[in-house]
């Protein structure tokens, strides 16, 4: 219990440096004191959306350039993914810290992509070597890391119940009382050390969703149409992935890429971060739906072509705000056939059926998307049919694809 103890409070503390260091970088950058990160951007000089794009993109080309060579020389020196480390493979210290660090930059200067895997890295990295040091076996540390992995989420985005849920669904794929007690103990000790500078306010500001006839009727409808689209996104993430650049090439297309996101952000700052700023504005309706659904479909454009660039990053709050802005732009839609029920519940809906879809994790994303808004018990039901649609939606499409490709 002791080693556990320390995984939760080097995650947390990991955690919390992430988030201090990830809006430092952020006031720095556009020159502003207080408000959230969007009224940054507004409040800044249009040109400088361009210019801590273009610095992004020199830092994490260049420096992902030579960590990725550095690796390919020595592969002791290889970046080392959590699932990996979870499976039993020793994470490089340096490395993981410089692959984190790069990550918490180039957010912070706006790049288009996710922030949760920097702390997911150096939480499982803590536990890794906490756990080597200890002594114990295998099946410990495997837990341990995928617990010191969640934890590190649960920390940055006080979601404890969220970033245990992940460790369980995600990482171990195993609910029994030797993973629950310390994914529960590492991501509960974890969010309460994170405390010191991570907020305890809900991530998202919307008014709480009460259920409704046309919201659990639409909601069934549009769950199989997020599928698709988050489908079509998971896909369009691995294509991008794949065909990323390597060698000297990616420190000229990172820039020339994340240049061309800043020339967009001179109209749409919202497509500028990792994806709060669009999630905000799609559950709390400040926008028209169809704009939004603009916005979404920018961000969508935005957050692939980083991933193609060659960023590393998550997809978990670009996610939350792609599926937001469509189940906005779907409830709207709904409305006008059935009125009736508030459309950003609709957009809450959209939010959790998409990350279900994309994470592979239904159970994670509901429980994420409900922390992350603060709300209650009332949004469980059509969330979690829309959820089921879409996930069956994908399940469904992801075998035909296997089916059609196997000779």
């Amino acid at each position: 219990m002791v080693v556990t103890a320390l995984v939760g409070v080097g995650a947390g503390v990991a955690g919390g440096l992430v988030f201090a260091a990830l809006h430092g970088i952020q006031h720095l950058a556009f020159n502003y004191s207080e408000g959230t990160f969007l009224n940054g951007l507004l409040e800044a000089p249009p040109a400088a959306r361009v210019i801590a794009l273009v610095i992004a993109g020199v830092i994490g080309g260049v420096g992902w350039w030579l960590l990725r060579r550095w690796g390919v020389r020595r592969a002791e020196h290889a970046v080392v993914s959590v699932e990996a480390a979870v499976g039993g493979k020793r994470m490089p210290v340096v490395v993981t810290i410089l692959n984190a660090g790069l990550q918490i930059i180039i957010v912070g200067l706006g790049a288009s992509i996710g922030r949760e895997v920097a702390p997911r890295e150096l939480g499982a990295l803590w536990a890794d070597w906490l756990t080597r040091r200890a002594g114990l076996d295998a099946t410990q540390r495997k837990v341990l890391v995928a617990c010191g992995a969640a934890a590190g989420l649960a920390a940055v985005y006080d979601v404890p119940f969220g970033g245990a849920v992940f460790a369980l669904e995600v990482l171990l794929a195993e609910v029994t009382l030797a993973t629950v007690i310390p994914a529960f103990a590492t991501a509960a000790i974890a969010a309460l050390v994170a405390h010191v500078v991570v907020p305890t306010s809900p991530l998202y500001v919307m008014p709480q969703v009460e259920l409704s006839p046309p919201l659990v009727v639409g909601s069934i409808v549009i769950g199989p149409l997020l599928g698709l689209a988050a489908l079509g996104f998971v896909r369009g993430a691995s294509f991008a992935q794949k065909h990323r650049p390597s060698g000297w090439r990616l420190a000229v297309v990172m820039p020339l890429v994340f240049a061309a996101v800043g020339v967009i952000a001179l109209w749409i700052p919202a497509v500028l971060g990792n994806g709060r700023s669009l999630g905000q504005l799609a559950l709390s309706a400040a926008l028209p739906p169809l704009l939004i659904l603009g916005i979404t479909a920018l961000k969508t454009l935005t957050t692939l072509g980083t991933i193609g660039a060659g960023a590393a990053g998550g997809t978990l709050t670009p996610s939350l705000a792609i599926g937001a802005g469509l189940g906005l732009a779907l409830g709207a839609a709904w409305s006008l056939l059935w009125p009736g029920a508030p459309i950003v519940g609709f957009a809450l809906v959209g939010a959790a059926a998409f990350l279900g879809v994309t994470m592979r994790a239904p159970i994670t994303g509901l429980v994420l998307v409900v922390e992350f808004a603060d709300q209650g018990l009332a949004v469980l039901a059509p969330a979690m049919l829309a959820t089921a649609g879409a996930v069956a939606v994908g399940y469904l499409l992801r075998r035909r694809s296997r089916f059609i490709e196997t000779p």
